[in-house]
């Protein structure tokens, strides 16, 4: 066996509005602050979570103006 198999697994729950907190182990692993953009990706195993990715990198960051709290609140459900 590989040395990945032997890692300790963490876990959170999913809140109703989609939200989950990241493990502290992994917040630490990965070097996350807040603030720090993540990146999800579907693979044939489950999901890939990307270390923190750089503005220029996010998909639609030149539409800041769509980032406000009204914004927020507005599509908080989606």
């Amino acid at each position: 066996m590989n040395s990945k198999s032997h890692r300790r697994a963490a876990f959170s729950n999913l809140w109703v509005q989609g939200r989950t907190a990241i493990p502290r182990e992994v917040r630490e692993q990965l070097k996350l602050k807040p603030g720090d953009t993540l990146r999800y990706r579907m693979i044939a195993d489950g999901i890939l979570l990307d270390t923190p990715i750089e503005a220029s990198e996010v998909p639609f960051a030149a539409f800041s103006e769509w980032t406000s709290e009204a914004d927020e609140k507005a599509y908080s459900d989606l």
